[in-house]
């Protein structure tokens, strides 16, 4: 008789708790150091997408699927390899709920995870631009500008609801990815949540790390422009924390102790 290769649903939210345990007591410095490089792998992903775009129709619902897809590849490395990434880490609330890890912990994992996000997505499209591959003058250069315009221009209010969808489907994925046992169905299970994220448009902040930064350096206006970037990024995290926190609370057992979490005097060095 073959072995299962799924954990039943007991054994996911056990094995989520001692990830999340985990990285709330990661040394600061390998917190910093896995978050570049998830950084760098979802920008992988962005650099995919965006060539697949560049070459096809934006507009056509294939080369949009075909995109999505090739989007997928950042998260497979951030997630077999392992790193660090913001947007799945917003799964660490469930450890609040069940009071197996403190809110200062949780937030001091955010930030460190985020900001090495940032620096990885950031690094990687100054390669990416120093490569050439994407010359104001090319078909990916100019795919990179119009990405970054009009996820800038994007209104507050959508940008926070593309945020929120995003992230439920992020954190959705992770939960699969836990589930399987096996590497096939990780990089399955995986897939088709965040391709239809992308293929949607939602907002992905640690992706919108790569696209901001291309698009304005191929543009040219990387330092004149440097602080439009947050009319997006800022909601959109919020939006993706709010998100992955709606995955923690709809599910029955972790609304319930996040309840009666915080219906109690926190516990000590929380």
């Amino acid at each position: 008789m073959a072995a299962p290769t799924a954990r039943p649903g007991a054994d996911v939210s056990r094995k989520l708790d001692a990830i999340i345990l985990h990285k709330s007591s990661a040394p600061l410095f390998e917190l910093l150091l896995l978050g570049i490089l998830a950084g760098v792998y979802i920008g992988f992903g962005a650099v995919a997408a965006t060539t697949v775009l560049a070459y096809g129709d934006p507009s056509d619902a294939v080369t949009k699927f075909l995109a999505a897809s090739a989007f997928c590849v950042g998260l497979v490395l951030v997630v077999i390899p392992g790193s660090e990434l913001f947007t799945g880490n917003i799964l660490m609330t469930a450890g609040i709920a069940g009071r197996k890890v403190g809110v200062g912990r949780v937030l001091r994992n955010w930030v460190v995870v985020y900001c090495g996000n940032f620096l990885g997505a950031l690094m990687l499209s100054a390669i990416v631009y120093a490569s050439g591959l994407t010359d104001p003058a090319g078909p990916v250069g100019q795919m990179a500008a119009k990405i970054a315009t009009s996820k800038i221009a994007l209104p507050v209010g959508q940008a926070l609801a593309r945020g929120v969808l995003c992230n439920m489907l992020v954190c959705l994925a992770v939960i699969i990815v836990i589930a399987s046992k096996t590497t096939t169905g990780k990089v399955v299970g995986l897939y088709f949540p965040i391709m239809v994220f992308v293929l949607s448009g939602f907002e992905h902040s640690i992706a919108n790390m790569y696209f901001l930064p291309a698009g304005l350096l191929a543009r040219g206006a990387l330092w004149g422009e440097f602080w439009s970037m947050f009319h997006n990024l800022v909601p959109v995290t919020i939006g993706n924390i709010a998100g992955g926190m709606l995955v923690v609370l709809l599910h029955p057992a972790r609304a319930k102790a996040l309840t009666r979490r915080f219906s109690q005097v926190p516990p000590a060095g929380a």
